[in-house]
């Protein structure tokens, strides 16, 4: 196999990276048919060579501090300010949810090395499951791991071969992933296309049982928000059920943060709310679906992810619960987000750039170019802004964009600061 000029965070070539792939502490992997292993290595560089060749590769870079507004990155010599972040609130690093943590490991202890259903289920797990419940004004609520979990561990329990569900183009992969799981009849609508998603509904309504329409309340790669308002009439006149994704929205989308629905006017009319602890609410991890008592004991008896996952470590757990706490009094965090997305996007506009979605702290920058967008995000790094630019197949291609976060931890000088250097950057690569 050719030696590869691409490398991996930490200087390694992908060959590098390939053979590290077959080590193992005890020494280097020894296959029982080396052609075998000789082929995959092939196999495994020519796919990372196609990575490297069409402008998608992904570097990690290395934080070496807590997620903030600012923060420390291995190989950069001054802090630079996060705008790519799901930390919507700043409550990442907020004292009163790390305090709550630190007292749950004393209480808790650091893990509890089971399942929920065995000896996994502490009274912390219940108490969050209460107050996600009554967050969203639902009858009960089921963590998971995370939300990946909650959207592969629904369908598939909930869904038949008799019952159909109806899923925008553009949902999350999770939801993709968890509805190739279920027997169902599937049918994928034209993203955010009403007339596509009322015709795909005609079609099934005489032959399933019941019919779910599925989608995300703010989707992530472009940032604008499902027409739920309209979805909402379609499933009372096709006598259909609504299932919202709300990872993006969740806690400070809304004026109290409660959500699509609140930031639509719609008064808790969804039947099934999946979410996520690991974004806006604290940033650890976990995921939760939420909804009538009967669906959420139903998952507890046959949901797979649920059922074959460790219980949520204490201190994330605890976490989670004082963001609850937090959240239920006070929405200034909430209205401070808004703020902040409100002078970004205003400003990049104006300055020539495309910015997509709605009025949501997910701040697409359209270039369309793979390569252009990396480049343009190292750039921005230089001049102490961390971006990433996404591209397929995160996105699909021709259509990579730079994803700035607007969080209610960043000041309005950090947000001016930001849209200078993008302006600058702009002008240099004949952006604007």
């Amino acid at each position: 196999m050719a030696l590869f000029a691409s490398r991996f965070a930490g200087g390694s070539t992908v060959r590098g990276l390939a053979a590290r792939c077959f080590s193992c502490t005890s020494g280097t992997f020894s296959s029982a048919s080396e052609p075998a292993r000789q082929q995959f290595e092939e196999i495994l560089g020519k796919n990372l060579e196609d990575i490297e060749a069409a402008g998608t590769w992904k570097t990690e870079r290395v934080i070496t501090s807590r997620q903030a507004n600012s923060v420390h990155v291995s190989g950069v010599s001054k802090p630079v300010l996060n705008f790519c972040a799901n930390n919507y609130l700043g409550l990442s690093s907020h004292q009163d949810v790390i305090g709550a943590a630190q007292r749950a490991l004393d209480t808790h202890g650091a893990g509890l090395s089971s399942v929920r259903f065995i000896c996994g289920t502490q009274d912390i797990h219940m108490d969050l499951e209460r107050k996600i419940a009554e967050f969203h004004s639902r009858e009960a609520a089921i963590l998971y791991a995370s939300c990946f979990d909650a959207n592969a561990g629904l369908f598939e329990v909930m869904l038949t071969p008799e019952d159909a569900v109806l899923s925008d183009e553009l949902n999350h992969a999770s939801i993709i992933d968890g509805i190739r799981l279920c027997k169902a009849q599937k049918q994928r609508y034209n993203h955010m296309d009403m007339e596509d998603l009322e015709n795909k509904l005609a079609a099934v309504k005489s032959s399933s049982r019941m019919r779910l329409i599925v989608t995300d309340g703010v989707f992530s790669m472009d940032g604008d928000v499902a027409p739920l308002v309209k979805i909402m009439e379609l499933a009372k006149k096709y006598e259909a059920l609504v299932f919202i994704d709300e990872c993006h929205a969740t806690g400070f989308l809304g004026k109290t943060g409660r959500g699509t629905e609140e930031y639509l006017g719609i008064r808790s009319e969804v039947d099934i709310i999946n979410s996520t602890l690991g974004k806006a609410l604290g940033g650890a991890a976990g995921g939760y679906t939420c909804g009538p008592a009967s669906l959420c004991t139903l998952l507890r008896q046959k949901s797979r992810p649920y059922l074959f996952s460790n219980s949520l470590p204490p201190p994330v757990v605890a976490s989670a619960s004082k963001v609850f706490d937090l959240l239920m009094h006070d929405s200034s965090l909430s209205e401070r987000v808004s703020s902040n997305t409100e002078l970004f996007r205003r400003r990049m506009t104006e300055a020539g750039f495309k910015i997509m979605g709605d009025n949501h702290p997910i701040c697409p920058v359209w270039l369309g170019d793979a390569r252009l967008a990396s480049e343009f995000s190292d750039e921005m790094l230089k001049r102490g802004i961390y971006v990433i630019g996404f591209s397929f197949p995160v996105v699909p291609k021709g259509k990579a964009r730079i994803r700035v976060q607007l969080s209610a931890v960043h000041s309005t000088e950090d947000v001016n600061r930001c849209v200078d250097a993008f302006i600058e950057i702009g002008k240099e690569k004949n952006v604007i």
